[in-house]
């Protein structure tokens, strides 16, 4: 090992003055290892096949913020937003569902993305040689489903409108590689998932209803989100200005070219090796979501609006649901508290 270089003209420095120097080393040691921890970030991720992968692999977010970003995968957006509890995660990606839990358990956080808009890349599949071929028809079956997600409440909300009761349906909770085997080992009649599970599980199912189509039948719209530790937001600004940017990009990008994302393209195979997913299953999976622009994220659809905001107001729908399922034990009066149109608008005004 190369021997540490003495101060220049060691002989002619005074013990103060080395006491100085080593003293102010020492504080700059400090400093810039306390900037580094602060310049520290990290992200949870779930399998949904969405545009923001291709960014993701490339770890653009560190490379234009020069931030060290460490990512971790989770089963479901429950998981998530545990994580974000705990203080382990700053950022993560989850549905409308564990969001509106989680600012209901008085949690800091604040959704300040649209991933995507659900549609119907969330869907109820029953299996082949079930005899079922309704939702009604689920009586006494076994359905498999992620509790405390965006499936979980419209699988609870499509068993409600098809005029069943509590109990009538076994609803099994499980995470999306549980639903997996579970559904190739037979334990399970039907399931409410999303890719790259549910297009394994149709190979031998049925789609009877999606998030889509019950969208629509209720006014009640799921969506994946992202949401931040509101505390580190404050202190991270320009991160956070710099990450919107990065995800208003890729799916900017996706809409503009739809056909250069597949499997066979670089933005195709990361978004399925990120997700876990097979390239051949990007395409359509793609085109099963809605990816709003960041002008309609602004606007009282979704992040713009306070308390008239789609987000809050599907928000506060999901909660009193969650909270009549007995998921919950009590919902706010409003949340637009965890809903912020902030960062979005100040990435839009850095142009």
């Amino acid at each position: 090992m190369k021997a540490f270089a003495p101060f220049p003209d060691a002989k002619r420095v005074s013990l103060p003055r080395l006491l100085r120097a080593i003293a102010a080393i020492c504080a700059a040691s400090l400093v810039t290892s306390a900037f580094a921890a602060d310049k520290e970030v990290t992200i949870a991720y779930q399998d949904m096949m969405v545009p923001w992968r291709y960014a993701q692999q490339l770890d653009e977010a560190g490379k234009e913020t020069g931030y060290k970003v460490s990512y971790r995968k989770f089963g479901g957006g429950g998981d998530v937003i545990r994580a974000m509890a705990s203080g382990n995660v700053q950022l993560g990606e989850a549905g409308s569902s564990p969001v509106a839990a989680g600012l209901s358990q008085g949690l800091p956080i604040q959704l300040f993305w649209i991933l995507d808009n659900i549609n119907d890349a969330e869907a109820l599949v029953v299996r082949d040689g079930s005899g079922v071929t309704s939702v009604a028809g689920l009586k006494g079956k076994r359905l498999g489903v992620p509790f405390v997600s965006t499936s979980h409440f419209h699988a609870l909300l499509a068993i409600k409108k098809a005029g069943l009761a509590d109990g009538d349906v076994k609803v099994l909770n499980m995470r999306p590689a549980e639903i997996a085997a579970a559904w190739a080992r037979g334990d399970i009649d039907a399931a409410y998932v999303w890719n790259p599970v549910l297009t394994k599980i149709e190979a031998n199912g049925k789609v009877v209803t999606t998030s889509g189509k019950i969208a629509s039948q209720t006014g009640l719209a799921t969506f994946d989100g992202f949401v931040v530790n509101s505390d580190w937001a404050k202190a991270n600004p320009q991160f956070m200005t710099s990450f919107v940017k990065i995800l208003a990009k890729g799916d900017a990008d996706y809409r503009a070219h739809p056909d250069q994302w597949v499997g066979t393209t670089p933005q195709g195979k990361a978004i399925a090796e990120v997700s876990g997913g097979a390239p051949d299953e990007v395409k359509d999976s793609l085109a099963l979501y809605q990816f709003p622009t960041p002008q309609e994220q602004m606007s009282d659809k979704w992040l713009g609006g306070g308390k008239n905001s789609g987000a809050a107001k599907s928000l506060l729908a999901t909660a009193q649901f969650l909270k009549e399922q007995k998921t919950l034990q009590s919902t706010l009066p409003d949340y637009s508290v965890g809903v912020t149109d902030q960062y979005i608008k100040a990435a839009a005004a850095a142009k």
